[in-house]
């Protein structure tokens, strides 16, 4: 039998391991989210009254996922963000304590909502050909150098983050079932078309950045506005809330982006 003082040194040595730093539980990481409405969480219809118009949610996918991975989160994403908005107000929170960036930004930039607006329009009132030429000039041509200083400050600040960049969904299956919206299907195949190209061109900034692209548009395929079921808001009351992925959305998202944190 062990006499009593052998075993209060092996108790003495059991507690002296796990007050060890060689087996403390590691640090939560610190995340920071960036972006537009997508990432603010805009058509959740659930918003934290302290984020003002920028309507964040705690149903957004960043709010998701860094519960899902005990994240402390840095939510600074805002509806109706660009790049520039980004750059001015949302990159000051990152910081070289970040070990997690996501960004989601540049359908504003190619003014997806206006064209959506437009091409909402009966086609004799409205320039859906006209509006969607114009965005895709952008995405093409205007964007791409926008995305590069704005992923590269990412980098300059926080060097040794994981950054994650997110793209955006197709909004259309090829069905407008909503009262009061006129999308032809030549119309709903341009604006997914659209969707691609934005997508390709983040993606290729992205890449040339060293960072991790999630792109939705396999994921929401069937789930898009008059899908079944919709993922995404056709047509709502507020209309701030079309076109937006709904609480199902963002879980989805939320399903995408958390195995890239």
């Amino acid at each position: 039998m062990k006499s009593f003082a052998s075993l209060v040194s092996v108790a003495a040595l059991g507690a002296a391991m796990l007050l060890s730093p060689g087996v403390a539980h590691a640090a939560a990481p610190n995340y920071v989210a960036l972006g537009d409405s997508y990432a603010s969480g805009v058509g959740t219809r659930s918003y934290i009254d302290s984020s003002g118009s920028c309507q964040r949610s705690t149903k957004a996918y960043p709010y998701i996922d860094a519960g899902r991975i005990g994240a402390n989160l840095t939510f600074v994403a805002c509806s109706g963000a660009r790049v520039a908005d980004v750059t001015a107000n949302q990159l000051p929170s990152v910081t070289s304590a970040a070990d997690i960036v996501s960004v989601q930004v540049g359908g504003n930039d190619a003014g997806f909502s206006s064209v959506i607006t437009e091409c909402a329009k009966p086609s004799w009132l409205g320039d859906c050909t006209g509006a969607i030429a114009n965005a895709q000039s952008i995405i093409n041509n205007t964007l791409p150098g926008r995305l590069n200083n704005l992923y590269s400050a990412i980098r300059g600040r926080a060097a040794s983050a994981d950054v994650v960049v997110v793209g955006y969904p197709r909004l259309f299956n090829g069905t407008d079932c909503n009262a009061g919206t006129f999308f032809s299907p030549t119309e709903m195949n341009r604006l997914n078309a659209t969707a691609d190209l934005l997508n390709s061109k983040i993606s290729a900034s992205a890449s040339a950045a060293g960072f991790a692209f999630v792109n939705p548009t396999a994921k929401f395929i069937g789930h898009a506005v008059c899908g079944s079921p919709e993922w995404i808001n056709g047509l709502s009351n507020p209309v701030s809330e079309s076109y937006h992925p709904n609480v199902t959305g963002q879980v989805a998202y939320a399903d995408l982006v958390q195995p890239a944190l």
